[in-house]
Parts: structure tokens; C-alpha cells; sequence
């Protein structure tokens, strides 16, 4: 199952253009090693017409996305596949009137939440963590950069991300991104604590807020700088980089319309379309997409 994905639209068109399709490439992802019944363990099933798996034993019917992302789903299952496709495939990612106007959905409420189901699909489980030499540091989505009597870290109708940056040499590897309510010691190494391994190297500037990543258990490295004197870009030019980028990713996709209460899954998003920017395969993509739709629980 490593290999079954797509190749290209052709190749997903033919494949998926009936909902059975769809159901049985689900089933595979779910039970990868074959069919098992949750309420009696048995491993003898077959599929119906409902899109279910009939149980030989106890005579259940159990639908691959029952307590999924999918679950109770009122989208056809053939939609959310193109849906997939298209959040893939796209390089610059999907807005709410985009999908709606793709799929021809006559709600663009129901396309706000399609999409936001994948992107809290695009969070694998169990994700590892980061490695080696990491740089962290924050920026700000929204208002301006600078303000008049705005100091330090303080937020003026902004909302505070704080970036991590996963180094192979000086090309930037994988990246996490989390949306934070302040910068301090608490919100800032609670995030590394979470997205990088104990022991890695941890390059940030001066800002108090990192001083106990050391006692954490991380090789703190302290760079001083002034993004005033412009050495900040030159000192940490990934991790800039990055934030340049999202920040060009967020103003042309979604036009720089995003809130605080949504402003982490399109973190999300970013971040799993930035570790797979290298994929051979965008039906790759695709596959592990859907493969986190049945690992997921429903919220």
C-alpha cells in the first residue's frame, strides 16, 4: 500500500470515479493488514454497497471513517478525494471560494469546514521531532511589524508565531510553526520542548524568553542581535526565510484574511506543504493526506 497512490490526474480521475473506489481505497488505509471487526476482533468481512464492512461473526456494519475526521460526513466521499487532490496538488494550497467553486458546493460554509478538517488532518500523529541544529525565533501575522510606543515583544493586533527551523548545513530542512499568545519563557520553551529532541542544538537571539531552553535539556546557542542594525536576516537567514515565505504564502492565498481562532491550522498547513515541498510524487502527498483522515480522531 506504500506505493498505491496516484501518479497524476489521469491516473486519479480513472481510479476514483465512482465512491466505491473511494470507500475501498479507505478500507485499505484504515486496515492495512486486513479487516477487523471493533466489536468482536473477528477479521472475516466484506464490503457492502452501503460503503461499510459487513462482519461474518457479528453481523456488524462498520464504515472505514466511523469516529474519523470523516465521520458523518454530508460531502460525498468522491469530493473529499478531489478535495484532497486539489489541497495537494495546488502549489499555492486551496481557499474556502476556490474549493467551493472546484467542487461546485452551493455552501461556502461547507467548504471552510472540508477545509479545515484537512488541514487538522495535515498534523500527523506522533510527528518526530526535530533534530541536530535547530533555530528558533518568532514573528508576527497581521498589523505592522514595527509600532510607535510598541516595545520588546507586545502585541498590538498582531498574533505572535514562533518558528522552528530544522538545518541540514545551511539548506533548511523541516520546519514547525505554532501560534503563541505571548513570548514568554512559559509559551516559547514549552514549543521546543514539544517540537525538538533533548540534546539537539537550539540557535536563537537574546531574548529572555529562551533563557531556560539549557536547563531543558537543549544546547542553547545565543546569537545577540537587532533586527534595527539588520544583522537578524544575516544571523538567521533560514529561519527569515521561512517567515518570509509564509507570510508571502498567507497575503497571496488566502489574501492575508486569516484570524487568531483559525491562524494555527493554516500553520498547519504551511508546514505540511513545506516538508513535502521536495516529494517526487504529489500523489504521494496525497496518500498520506488521506491516510491521516482514518488515523485521526473526530473533534
Amino acid at each position: 500500500m506504500a506505493d498505491d497512490f496516484p501518479k497524476n490526474l489521469i491516473e486519479f480521475t480513472r481510479r476514483f470515479a465512482d465512491p466505491e473506489a473511494c470507500t475501498l481505497y479507505l478500507m485499505d488505509l484504515r486496515w492495512p493488514a486486513g479487516f477487523v471487526c471493533p466489536r468482536c476482533g473477528d477479521g472475516k468481512g466484506w464490503p457492502t454497497a452501503r460503503g461499510t464492512v459487513f462482519c461474518a461473526r457479528c453481523e456488524r456494519q462498520t464504515s472505514p471513517t466511523a469516529g474519523t475526521i470523516l465521520h458523518r460526513r454530508h460531502v460525498p466521499v468522491s469530493s473529499w478525494f478531489l478535495a484532497m487532490w486539489l489541497a495537494c496538488t495546488q502549489k499555492t494550497g486551496l481557499s474556502a471560494a476556490g474549493l467551493q467553486r472546484e467542487l461546485g458546493l452551493g455552501s461556502y460554509r461547507t467548504a471552510g469546514l472540508m477545509l479545515q478538517k484537512l488541514r487538522q488532518a495535515m498534523v500527523r500523529l506522533q510527528r518526530e521531532r526535530l533534530q541536530g541544529v535547530v533555530q528558533v525565533d518568532e514573528t508576527y501575522i497581521g498589523g505592522e511589524e514595527i509600532q510607535e510606543g510598541v516595545r520588546g515583544r507586545q502585541l498590538v493586533g498582531k498574533a505572535l508565531v514562533v518558528m522552528a527551523v530544522e538545518l541540514e548545513g545551511k539548506k533548511i530542512g523541516r520546519v514547525r510553526l505554532r501560534h503563541i499568545p505571548t513570548a514568554s519563557a512559559k509559551d516559547l520553551s514549552g514549543f521546543v520542548g514539544d517540537v525538538v529532541q533533548a540534546g539537539a542544538t537550539v540557535h536563537t537571539d537574546g531574548w529572555h524568553g529562551y533563557s531556560q531552553l539549557a536547563m531543558a535539556g537543549f544546547r542553547h546557542r545565543v546569537t545577540r542581535v537587532s533586527d534595527k542594525d539588520g544583522k537578524a536576516i544575516t544571523t538567521f537567514p533560514q529561519i527569515h526565510l521561512v517567515a518570509s515565505l509564509l507570510k508571502r504564502w498567507l497575503l497571496g492565498t488566502h489574501h492575508g484574511k486569516v484570524g487568531p481562532k483559525h491562524l494555527q491550522r493554516y500553520l498547519d498547513e504551511f508546514t505540511f506543504r513545506f516538508n513535502r515541498r521536495r516529494s517526487a510524487h504529489l500523489g504521494k502527498v496525497f496518500h498520506r493526506l488521506a491516510e491521516q483522515l482514518v488515523v485521526h480522531r473526530a473533534q
